[in-house]
């Protein structure tokens, strides 16, 4: 279900990431947040410096301007008579009148090729009509009933290869527009993304997107690193491993993992993320991002996901699965648990198969945001991005275990098919 209740410190992070990011647009920043665009104009209006960054890196003011009402319909004349209403009236309807004749005919001559018509150009489309059925009626009949000429027909025939390639161009171009804003997405994220806002009969097949993204070069980013992210305190509590590599829920709110993964700064630093996942829509009900690895970071991150979930009681009987970090068999943090009426459940001590969901999300964030670089270049912009990347994560980001819809969207059509039971 959409975040309907956003925090102080929510609002005022949209509204540094508006007005810090180069180029940046209410629309661009609303649809990476998952926010109305009007809701992000108001916390603009209450937190904003009414500054922001131009294109190419230097401050300048905000051009948000408030929108001019519409001006009013036109009506008519104030002195026009009773007679002459009647008439301008009566006219009125005559030409309704013929307008409907008109599409009545039309609708019964088109009947038979109705279905060709909501395919996107219906030019085409009457030729492709044409190109289907010119085996059991004559072509000159065929092309009277759509209103076509028959050398316009022939001339579009014979430069059939030829569109064939111009169409795998423009595919082509396509994929590179949503490839330009998201390199990371592969030939799957990639079709949804393109059959997302076409009819049912415009989807393209996933194959087809792989061939083209090969046939013109366009990859989705890939790196590979190895790190270390756990540090196990042997003489920490005993708690059982109660998901035993199972990462599945048969409902939102069920089971959760989490960890602690470090975010390079260039200055030698670190800060630090730890995180709350839903096991059934893998979307990051809680986090915490802070220079330091105290028990605080990951009870932090466990009030965040009781908040998103709705209060201090939201996540009672739920499974929160970790390592055998220091910090999650702390007194503190069992304490906290227990005030949530949360089970605590631990892998194997230096085995990270046992949390892989958790890893598997850290390495993601870091290939994503990082790429190339290997660290941050300072604290603000780690913040931001990262900010940034998990917000669009759990709203925009497509991913595979959601049946390529975003987490958020995943749990709104569960809530969605539970609806007509209650």
């Amino acid at each position: 279900m959409a975040r309907k209740n956003y925090s102080d410190e929510f609002r005022r992070q949209a509204v540094d990431l508006y007005e810090s990011t180069p180029g940046a647009t209410v629309r661009g920043i609303a649809d990476d947040l998952g926010v109305e665009r009007g809701t992000l104009r108001h916390w603009l209006g209450l937190y904003g410096t009414g500054k922001k960054t131009a294109a190419d890196g230097t401050p300048t003011s905000s051009p948000l301007k408030a929108q001019a009402p519409p001006a009013p319909s036109a009506s008519a004349a104030p002195d026009e008579t009773d007679g002459q209403r009647i008439a301008r009236l009566e006219a009125r309807v005559s030409e309704l009148e013929a307008e409907r004749t008109k599409l009545t005919t039309e609708r019964e001559i088109l009947r038979s090729a109705a279905k060709y018509f909501g395919r996107g150009d219906e030019l085409v489309s009457r030729f492709q009509f044409v190109a289907d059925h010119q085996h059991a009626f004559e072509v000159k009949r065929l092309c009277e009933l759509v209103e076509i000429e028959r050398s316009s027909y022939y001339a579009w025939k014979a430069g059939a290869p030829a569109r064939a390639a111009r169409a795998g161009a423009e595919l082509a171009e396509k994929i590179r527009a949503i490839h330009g804003q998201d390199n990371t997405l592969g030939a799957p994220r990639v079709t949804a993304e393109l059959n997302d806002t076409v009819a049912a009969a415009e989807r393209i097949n996933h194959k087809r997107v792989a061939r083209v993204m090969r046939e013109h070069g366009i990859r989705a980013y890939q790196r590979r690193r190895r790190v270390r992210t756990t540090i196990p305190e042997p003489s920490g509590q005993k708690v059982p491993d109660l998901l035993r590599r199972d990462f599945t829920a048969q409902a939102p709110n069920q089971r959760y993992v989490g960890d602690i993964t470090y975010l390079p700064l260039a200055d030698g630093t670190n800060l630090y993320l730890a995180t709350v996942i839903d096991c059934y829509s893998r979307r990051l009900a809680g986090w915490s991002l802070a220079d330091h690895m105290r028990t605080s970071l990951v009870e932090d991150a466990l009030k965040a996901a009781a908040a998103t979930r709705g209060g201090s009681r939201a996540l009672a009987g739920v499974i929160f699965h970790s390592d055998h970090g220091s910090v999650y068999t702390s007194k503190d943090f069992a304490k906290l648990c227990k005030q949530l009426d949360v089970t605590q459940s631990m892998g194997a001590v230096g085995t990270s198969a046992d949390n892989s969901l958790a890893e598997s999300f850290n390495a993601t964030l870091k290939r994503e945001v990082l790429q190339d670089e290997h660290v941050w270049p300072d604290e603000a912009t780690c913040r931001r991005q990262v900010f940034r990347w998990i917000v669009r994560y759990n709203t925009r980001r497509r991913h595979s275990w959601c049946g390529y819809q975003s987490p958020t969207a995943y749990e709104s059509h569960h809530a969605a098919t539970l609806a007509p039971a209650a």
